[in-house]
């Protein structure tokens, strides 16, 4: 997900002039932010990353909604392209907001592929991950899909959020249009490991079966 050039990868047909590989300005982002300036195609645009200065967002902190057995966390959002909109839930009581396409690109068929930038950048929580879900509608009647699924975000992931599509389809190719939702973005909370080396780990009743253990 760290790439956000938009560059075509096997068969899919190039994007055009639009996506663009843009270097962030500005030093570590903390919990700030701020926004610091990058140039592309000679004009200024917005970067993701700008200073260490903090943001008067409380991050992770609840949001209120009218349903409180639903709790929420604040994730502050670069929009990099102002006249896309935010990530939305498209229904209450969904778990993942839509991901929209910055550009287009023709997804070939067998296979086609590209990395299509959405035009945010997000600070995620420390303590949670984001995980980019692909989009059932698309799958069942395009057969357009997330290559690597789910997509995970870091917490300390600054860069644009990119989303890796393929069609699947044997003989049409697919058009993603700018503006188009294409992906899930699933915000949740993750645990950090202790690994310990031991001699042995504990017997179960499953032991060593893996795939097809269980039969068809």
């Amino acid at each position: 997900m760290s790439n956000m050039t938009g560059r075509q990868i096997g068969p899919a047909e190039p994007m055009g002039s639009e996506a663009m590989s843009v270097r962030a300005a500005g030093t570590r982002c903390g919990h700030g932010v701020t926004v610091g300036a990058s140039v592309q195609n000679g004009s200024e645009r917005r970067s993701p990353v700008g200073s260490t200065a903090q943001s008067n967002v409380d991050i992770g902190a609840p949001l209120p909604r009218d349903d409180d057995r639903v709790p929420t966390v604040t994730v502050p959002v670069v929009r990099l392209d102002p006249e896309l909109p935010l990530p939305g839930y498209a229904r209450s009581g969904d778990a993942g907001a839509d991901l929209l396409a910055r550009t287009g690109v023709t997804l070939a068929p067998r296979g086609g592929r590209a990395l299509v930038p959405t035009g945010i950048a997000l600070a995620i929580p420390e303590g949670y991950a984001g995980f980019v879900q692909p989009r059932s509608g698309l799958a069942l009647r395009h057969g357009v899909t997330c290559l690597n699924t789910p997509g995970l975000i870091d917490s300390g992931y600054r860069d644009e959020l990119a989303v890796l599509l393929v069609n699947t389809d044997p003989d049409q190719a697919y058009e993603v249009a700018r503006g188009d939702r294409i992906a899930q973005l699933v915000i949740q909370r993750v645990e950090t490991a202790a690994f310990t080396e031991v001699s042995e780990l504990i017997a179960t009743e499953r032991g060593l079966g893996g795939f097809g253990s269980t039969g068809r």
